[in-house]
């Protein structure tokens, strides 16, 4: 699998409203899980992913500090998990309870959230302030896929930025990871 890097953060980009299921059949709705936080990250990540795997338990912990901070957290599922069944429902389920989500794992069936978002890979990172504009689109931390010791969470000090400030960092640097998996045509 080549290994994408995500875009340069568009600031200031308005994130569309969308309202998917998770794998229970709750429906989120972006506007009214954003609405009276700070700020909000939504994570396209997927299940099978070697990028998302290593930084699953990393992504969990940080979102908690997040979420304790006031900044609501989202996760969406955009692959086609029918030619990807590493992806499916069930399987996002399991994988969401082994690594203690404590936000939201979406399902994104019709892949619309994802290419309205032009999301590319796994993971992809999108902080917007409590407006819904685009301030942060890089990494999780410097870490990546190795030894998480003695890392700089990137993440949570762009989302605690632009919780305070409305404005993320100037310097990003891309999210690494696999490709969204799109459904043929």
């Amino acid at each position: 699998m080549p290994a994408l890097d995500t875009p340069i953060c568009d600031f200031g980009w308005k994130a569309p409203d969308f309202t998917l299921k998770d794998p229970q059949g709750r429906a989120v709705t972006l506007s009214e899980t954003a609405s009276g936080k700070k700020a909000v990250l939504i994570a396209f990540i997927c299940n099978h992913c070697p990028y998302v795997k290593a930084i699953a338990d990393r992504l969990a912990d940080d979102a908690r500090v997040l979420q304790e901070a006031g900044i609501a957290v989202i996760a969406v599922m955009s692959n086609d998990y029918r030619a990807y069944p590493a992806d499916s429902p069930d399987n996002m389920t399991a994988f969401a309870k082994a690594h203690k989500f404590p936000f939201p794992y979406l399902i994104d069936e019709d892949q619309s959230v994802a290419k309205a978002y032009d999301a590319v890979c796994t993971p992809d990172f999108f902080g917007l302030n409590k407006d819904l504009e685009l301030q942060y689109r890089g990494r999780l931390d410097d870490a990546r896929m190795g030894d998480a010791s003695n890392r700089t969470a990137e993440l949570v000090n762009a989302m605690r930025q632009i919780a305070e400030t409305g404005q993320g960092p100037t310097h990003q640097v891309p999210s690494m990871g696999c490709s969204i998996k799109w459904a043929s045509a």
